[in-house]
């Protein structure tokens, strides 16, 4: 048979047949529309070339017009693709419409130049040279198509500039050499059909992956993958064949022998490819991914499931709400979750819709557990009783395969790191698991992981102040103590040489009154979990001097300058009273017995100032900057608890004031508080006090 008739004929047969797949989905847009033109012209173009090259049944005008009709039909597409373009890209599409225009009326006066030139060859001059400069303009096109789509959109276009390019290309070099020498290369030109049908493939890609030209393109993913595979293996067989005859020709008197042996050789690994499970699943895999039209709508599947996840945040029971979101992806009824505990083992968390395996555990060394991290695969375990070798050498737990109604495990994958999986139940109704639904999976347990995982930051983050509360309550707790036990110490050690006196006992019977007070101030701080009764008027003046009589008996005694009658802040008083209490207790053990701690109060407009002030050791930079304030720190050894200075200046700053510290060594040291004032005066405040009692 006639080589040009077999190419031409695979031509117009692979072109007829994307034709009719496009028209199946073809939804009357102008770019379909065109791409269908272009197809169908080529296919009619492959059938004039295929009856010319074996029976010249057709006249030599009409083949020619098919060869420049199907180069303009796809110069349309590609500047309809081109709509938005530059200038110069029209006017490139403008010329070659003209030329093509002339190339069609070309035949229509080939009578004329035939009388005019000298030899009638001369007359295909002009035509090789039109359809060179056609087949230049389609190259300009196809490059400015790939220049101009934006690299994050290349990767729907690039196929498609790659088939029709190497068909522009292939005219190009045909014609530029047909101009040369005055004649067509007949290999050239008989190659021309089988070319077209090895390009075809690459425009089908772009096609499936450019639902916007207005193509829903199906394909029978068994009659895919059954094609697939028989043009794969033909493949196969042709190259080995061809290998097969230079082993014969090469190998002298070997030659027969080894082309046995290599032909048979050739055929069992044929033949264990197309038995491969693995093999039939990636070309499964690989023609739905670039062939067959997606069966879900990926952004309302994600705009769903986000949905379905934020809402878990306000349920009683977050994990089911997770689970219950996966199963229904794929309209399961239930599944059950297995999280990371501390020790890295997995365990069953909770589960939806079914039961059965909570006392069961996967070891975070198990193998099971490995392979959801390394292949991170969604297992079809339906799949896995049929077809194991499909999970290499994977073996699942007897009870994993026990589970009631199982159908698919899926891990949950946080950066790599395999926070745990999900079983999901048989759904509803019969679900074909492929490619597709398996990327959605995985899609949807990686942000169902992220969002667990942000879950167990969020509880155990929740779980640290819980304790940070306590401990910060006790730490206060346990500083007023250790003050309680300081002055009942003192009242023992003076007890002895001074209980005979009655001014001793009224001064006992006050420091006992206070402690009392102060326990019970502590005992509804531990009752109430917080640190602080709820802020009161209260005068300032009364607070200084409550907290230097306290601090009376200890040595240097701090004094008084003179102050304001009145300074009125909101406060918790007692809380007050004990942070001024403690500054001066640390200014009393910094300075020496014949020292001098002042303690002064004065107005600056709306603000207190307190001034606390010694002339003992002093404190450096570095200190008061890196340690005074630092909870739990301290210099005093077992008698210290670190935590007085970090409590006065938190309250402070709670009261909206400001604590400031002065000091260097050797020369004393500056507290300075400032605390905002209130508009009330005596007045008010017994006016205040009367209203408590009646709410009380």
């Amino acid at each position: 048979m006639n080589i040009g008739v077999v190419s031409y004929t695979l031509g117009a047969l692979a072109y007829l047949a994307l034709t009719a797949l496009l028209l199946t989905g073809w939804r009357g847009r102008l770019q379909g529309g065109l791409l269908v033109t272009a197809t169908f012209v080529t296919a009619l173009w492959c059938g004039a070339e295929a009856l010319w090259a074996g029976w010249r049944l057709l006249p030599g005008t009409l083949v020619q017009t098919g060869e420049t009709l199907h180069l303009v039909a796809w110069a349309a597409f590609l500047s309809g693709l081109l709509g938005h373009a530059r200038s110069r890209v029209r006017l490139v599409s403008l010329l070659m419409y003209g030329l093509a225009a002339i190339l069609l009326l070309g035949p229509l006066i080939f009578p004329l130049l035939s009388a005019w030139l000298p030899q009638a060859t001369s007359v295909s001059q002009p035509f090789f040279l039109g359809y060179v400069l056609l087949t230049v303009g389609g190259l300009f096109l196809v490059e400015n198509l790939y220049r101009n789509t934006r690299p994050e959109q290349r990767w729907g276009i690039k196929f498609l500039c790659l088939g029709v390019g190497a068909l522009f290309a292939y005219d190009f070099f045909l014609y530029a050499e047909a101009l040369l020498f005055n004649q067509l290369n007949p290999n050239l030109l008989h190659a021309r059909g089988a070319v077209y049908m090895l390009v075809m493939p690459l425009i089908g890609i772009s096609v499936a992956r450019n639902p916007e030209w207005s193509f829903s393109m199906f394909i029978s993913r068994d009659l895919a993958v059954h094609t697939a595979t028989l043009l794969a293996a033909g493949a196969y067989l042709l190259l080995m064949a061809i290998a097969g005859y230079y082993i014969r020709y090469f190998g002298g008197e070997w030659g027969g022998f080894l082309q046995i042996v290599f032909l048979f050789g050739a055929g069992v690994v044929l033949l264990v490819l197309l038995f491969s499970g693995q093999l039939r699943a990636r070309i499964r895999v690989f023609l739905g991914k670039h062939f067959i039209h997606h069966r879900y709508d990926y952004r309302a599947q994600w705009l769903s499931f986000t949905k379905a996840l934020s809402q878990c945040k306000q349920e009683v029971l977050p994990h089911e709400c997770v689970v219950r979101a996966i199963a229904e992806v794929v309209d399961s009824p239930g599944g059950m979750l297995w999280l990371r505990d501390k020790d890295g083992a997995l365990v069953q968390v909770t589960h939806w819709g079914v039961s059965g395996g909570e006392d069961e555990i996967l070891a975070a060394d198990a193998p099971l557990a490995r392979y959801l991290v390394e292949p991170a695969w969604v297992i079809d375990l339906e799949e896995y009783r049929t077809d194991p070798e499909l999970y290499a050498s994977l073996e699942l737990p007897d009870w994993v395969l026990e589970l009631p109604r199982a159908w698919l495990l899926v891990p949950l994958l946080d950066q790599g790191q395999l926070l745990g999986f999900v079983v999901i139940t048989q759904p509803r109704a019969r679900v074909p698991f492929n490619w597709e639904l398996r990327d959605l999976l995985k899609t949807a347990a990686s942000q169902a992981a992220s969002h667990l995982a942000q879950l167990e930051a969020v509880e155990a983050l929740a779980e640290a102040r819980q304790f940070e509360g306590f401990h910060r309550l006790s730490a206060f707790v346990l500083h007023d103590i250790k003050n309680l036990i300081a002055q009942q110490s003192l009242l023992v050690g003076t007890a002895a040489q001074h209980k005979h006196k009655p001014e001793f006992i009224d001064d006992a019977i006050d420091i006992m009154e206070h402690s009392v007070a102060k326990m019970q101030r502590l005992m509804q701080l531990l009752r109430a979990g917080v640190p602080g009764s709820k802020p009161r008027p209260a005068n300032l003046v009364t607070v200084l001097r409550d907290a230097v009589n306290q601090r009376s008996g200890s040595r240097p005694v701090p004094g008084l300058d003179a102050m304001p009658e009145e300074a009125w802040v909101m406060m918790d008083q007692d809380r007050m009273t004990s942070v001024i209490g403690n500054l001066i207790q640390n200014a009393q053990d910094a300075t020496p017995d014949d020292g001098a701690v002042s303690i002064s109060l004065t107005r600056h407009g709306k603000r207190a100032v307190i001034v606390i002030a010694d002339n003992g050791c002093g404190m450096d930079a570095a200190f008061i900057r890196e340690r005074l304030f630092r909870p739990f720190d301290t210099t005093k050894g077992d008698t210290g608890m670190g935590i007085g200075a970090y409590e006065c200046r938190e309250y402070v700053q709670g009261l909206g004031g400001e604590l400031r510290v002065q000091s260097e060594p050797g020369a004393g040291t500056r507290m300075q508080i400032t605390l905002p004032l209130v508009a009330e005066g005596v007045a008010e405040q017994k006016s205040y006090q009367h209203k408590e009692r009646l709410v009380e």
